[in-house]
């Protein structure tokens, strides 16, 4: 059996899969892209709605876990490669709601690599020598930083500390024992925090925007002084088109921003952007609305990415400074607060219910 030009992704109606499947067809001669998402409360078919009468776009509303459903789109389309997005990714839901996250993030993992390792096995030649999966990864599974401690590098052991980063690390064990083991040729990335449009609003900065529009409370963990590095979600997407196409098998690429700093300063950012693009009616600055609450518990004091080796192996760099990019995501929340509305009153959540039934 041999592939096609298309690729696989997964969880591509949701923030980072969904940018990586515009600026994939962006590109006017690129191949197919078959886009699975199983649209649970963060994935939107809105942040979709300029591909989807592209033909180029073949849209299945699935879960990755079901590897009768996924062993038929294999063998029906035939995909060069997967690009796992497809994931719980909140750490705080995952305190309160850890069951989704292993069901998710490890058992449909799982799932679907058994899937890809038997899809693998029966191709032949340069088709099985070409496919990749692409395991899209986190930073946080590699735990905590002091202040002073050197960024993450590729080779920083493991240590998660919230139910959302061990059930990403454990993810990313199955995918490397899965190539180890069975030959199955992978790469794998981990992000630092992305930002940009078409963010679920649970997130911090658009839901700073969103609050801070609505005259709320803009809540800040503890002192606000936990260290972030920032990623474009563009920059993102960029990056993993670069390690599908260049990366090393087995290898793991870290994509970061080059852009560490603590919350409160992404905050009163943010705060001061909106000062200018849309000033409150009484005159007071969005700052006065940011609230202090309680830390969450394991709320981890540092991540910083090293991100040299997918400079010097792969020759990418992040596009976008934090100030650039900070005032991309700013404006287009701005100018798209229908998107934003639907979102967080459960409109879209409606629809998708009438829409697909129970299994949205």
């Amino acid at each position: 059996m041999k592939t096609s030009d298309s690729i696989l992704v997964t969880g591509g109606a949701g923030f980072i899969g969904s940018h990586f499947v515009l600026d994939w067809l962006a590109n006017p001669s690129a191949p197919p892209l078959v886009n699975v998402d199983k649209l649970t409360y963060a994935g939107n078919l809105d942040n979709l709605s300029s591909v989807l009468p592209d033909p180029r776009h073949v849209w299945v509303h699935a879960d990755m876990g079901d590897r009768a459903r996924m062993r038929e789109v294999l063998a029906q389309h035939r995909p060069c490669a997967i690009v796992n997005f497809a994931a719980e990714s909140h750490a705080d839901r995952s305190i309160h709601g850890p069951q989704a996250f292993i069901d998710t993030n490890i058992g449909a993992t799982f799932a679907l690599l058994e899937e890809a390792r038997a899809y693998h096995a029966a191709l032949q030649g340069d088709s099985q020598a070409g496919f990749r999966w692409l395991q899209v990864s986190t930073d946080e599974v590699y735990g905590t930083l002091q202040p002073g401690d050197t960024p993450f590098t590729e080779t920083h052991r493991f240590v998660p500390n919230s139910p959302y980063a061990a059930s990403k690390a454990a993810a990313d064990h199955l995918v490397r024992a899965w190539h180890h083991t069975y030959g199955l040729p992978v790469v794998t990335t981990h992000c630092s925090n992305n930002y940009g449009p078409y963010q679920f609003p649970e997130k911090l900065i658009p839901l700073v925007i969103a609050n801070a529009l609505d005259g709320k409370p803009l809540p800040i963990y503890g002192d606000g002084q936990q260290v972030r590095d920032w990623l474009y979600v563009a920059d993102h997407c960029d990056a993993i088109r670069t390690v599908l196409a260049k990366g090393q098998l087995g290898a793991h690429y870290n994509v970061g921003g080059w852009n560490e700093m603590a919350n409160l300063h992404i905050v009163q950012t943010v705060c001061e952007l909106l000062d200018r693009a849309q000033p409150r009616a009484d005159g007071q600055p969005y700052a006065s609305q940011i609230t202090h609450v309680a830390d969450r518990p394991g709320h981890d004091q540092r991540y910083a990415i090293d991100a040299t080796r997918m400079a010097t192996e792969l020759g990418w760099r992040p596009k976008e400074t934090f100030a650039t990019g900070i005032e991309k995501t700013v404006q287009w929340y701005l100018q798209h607060p229908q998107w934003v509305a639907r979102v967080r009153s459960g409109a879209y959540r409606d629809w998708m219910q009438t829409q697909y039934g129970s299994g949205a």
